[in-house]
C-alpha cells in the first residue's frame, strides 16, 4: 500500500507547482466585476480631492469663536462649488461635501447653533478639524488601492470610480475541461437501465467551476477504456488552461486514468490522507495542470473545495488561498480516531454547537446540501463534545 500524503502537503505541493496560465487584457471598468486583476491599481489623485464638511453646518476660525457672539454669513457653499477664502471674523453656510474654503478649520453642525437676525449664534465650542473629513482621508495619490490577483468586486468598482479609472487590466477567464469517466453514467434526461446512475458530478463540477469566476471550456465524459480516456484527455489539452477529472483514480480494474496520465505526462502525487476524498491525482500534461477528483459525489465535493478550487485559482491569477474558518464547539463526541484528515459535514445548531449530519458516505450529496460547511478533525483525533475545532462554512469557497 502506497503512503498517503498528508493533507497539508498536498495543499502546498498544489499551491507552489501552479503558475498563471491566462493572459491579461485591458478591460472597461464596468464590465471588470468578478475578473482578476492583472496590474496594481495606483491612486492618481487624492480622495477626497480637497478638505470638505462631514455637516450640513458652518465654517469659521475655531480661535475667533465667543460664547455668546453673533456670526455674519459671508458666504454660502453648496457641494460641488468653489469657496471663496473666509473672511476673518466670519463664518459661512457649507453642506455636506463642500469644499472647506481657505482659512476656515472648523465646522459646526446646523443642530448647535441658532439663526439670529441672519447671524449665527455657535452653542457648541468650536475646535480645530471639528467635522472635517481632510484632503485623501480616504485615499492618497501615489497608493496602491488594489494589488494584482485580488477578484474585482462591486465594492472595486465603487473604489475605482472614486478614482476616475475607466479600464483595469485583468486577466482573461480561465478556460477549464471538466471530464467524468464511468460506463454506469449516462446524462441526466435519459431512462436509467439497471446498473446506470445519473452523471451528477459533471454538472455538479461544471457549476463549481463557473461559481469561481471561470470558463467551462469543455465538459466530455469518456467510457471506462484506456482508449477513450486518452482520446478525451488530448482534446481537453488542446483547448483548455486547466483539466479537471471524476472517476477513475482508484485502483479498480476500470480506474484507467492515472496510467494515461503516465503515458502524456508526469504525475506528481496520488492519493491524500482525508475522507472523503482520498484518491487523488495531481499531473501536468504537456505542460497543461491536471487534477483527478475522485468519482464518488461527496469526495469529489471536498476535493474540488480544497485541492481544485486553489490550482484554478493559482492557474487564473487570483492570489491563491484557502479559506477563512472559525472554531466551532462540537455538540458531538466520538472516541474512535482515523489517521486521515476528515471533512465532516455540518450545521451550526441555536445553540451554537455544530452538529454532524447523519449521513457522512462518500457517496451521499444531500448531506452537503442540508449541511452549513465542514468541521475539520485532523488525523488520529477524537472529537470531544464541547471542544473547539475549525470550522469551514461552504459560503467560504
Amino acid at each position: 500500500m502506497s503512503t498517503l500524503l498528508a493533507f497539508e502537503d498536498a495543499l502546498k505541493e498544489i499551491q507552489q507547482s501552479a503558475n498563471v496560465r491566462v493572459q491579461s487584457h485591458s478591460l472597461p471598468l464596468v464590465s471588470a466585476v468578478g475578473r482578476i486583476l492583472a496590474k496594481d491599481v495606483v491612486a492618481e489623485i487624492f480622495v477626497p480631492p480637497h478638505d470638505n464638511s462631514a455637516m450640513d453646518g458652518y465654517a469659521l476660525i475655531a480661535s475667533d469663536w465667543q460664547e455668546g457672539k453673533a456670526f455674519t454669513i459671508s458666504q454660502r457653499i453648496p457641494a460641488g462649488q468653489t469657496p471663496q477664502p473666509l473672511e476673518a471674523g466670519t463664518c459661512a453656510r457649507i453642506f455636506t461635501g463642500a469644499n472647506i474654503p481657505a482659512g476656515a478649520n472648523c465646522v459646526i453642525m446646523q443642530e448647535n447653533t441658532q439663526v439670529i437676525n441672519d447671524k449665527v449664534v455657535f452653542n457648541q465650542v468650536a475646535e480645530v478639524n471639528n467635522n472635517i473629513r481632510p484632503k485623501g482621508q480616504d485615499i492618497q495619490a501615489g497608493q496602491t488601492v488594489i494589488k494584482a490577483g485580488e477578484k474585482i468586486t462591486a465594492i472595486h468598482i465603487g473604489l475605482l470610480s472614486s478614482l476616475g479609472v475607466t479600464e483595469v487590466c485583468v486577466y482573461k477567464p480561465l478556460r477549464v475541461g471538466v471530464l467524468t469517466t464511468g460506463d454506469e453514467l449516462i446524462p441526466v434526461g435519459k431512462t436509467l437501465a439497471s446498473g446506470q446512475i445519473y452523471n451528477s458530478n459533471g454538472p455538479m463540477l461544471s457549476a463549481l467551476v463557473a461559481q469561481s469566476g471561470h470558463e467551462v471550456a469543455q465538459s466530455l465524459h469518456a467510457e471506462d477504456t484506456p482508449e477513450a480516456t486518452e482520446a478525451a484527455l488530448k482534446t481537453l489539452m488542446a483547448s483548455c488552461d486547466v483539466i479537471l477529472s471524476s472517476g477513475g483514480v482508484s485502483v479498480g480494474e476500470e480506474d484507467h486514468v492515472r496510467d494515461v496520465l503516465e503515458k502524456l505526462g508526469t504525475v506528481h502525487l496520488w492519493k491524500i490522507a482525508i475522507k472523503p476524498g482520498k484518491p487523488l491525482v495531481h499531473a501536468t500534461l504537456d505542460g497543461v495542470p491536471f487534477l483527478g477528483l475522485p468519482g464518488n459525489p461527496s469526495s469529489t465535493l471536498v476535493t474540488y473545495h480544497w485541492f481544485a478550487r486553489l490550482l484554478l485559482s493559482a492557474s487564473s491569477g487570483e492570489n491563491a488561498s484557502l479559506p477563512q474558518s472559525y472554531l466551532v464547539d462540537a455538540g458531538f463526541s466520538r472516541n474512535k480516531t482515523i489517521q486521515r484528515d476528515e471533512f465532516l459535514r455540518v450545521s451550526i445548531g441555536e445553540d451554537g454547537l455544530a452538529y454532524a449530519h447523519s449521513q457522512q458516505s462518500s457517496g451521499a450529496l444531500l448531506a452537503a446540501s442540508e449541511s452549513q460547511g465542514y468541521l475539520h478533525i485532523k488525523a488520529n483525533t477524537p472529537i470531544e463534545y464541547g471542544s473547539a475545532y475549525p470550522f469551514y462554512p461552504f459560503s467560504g469557497f
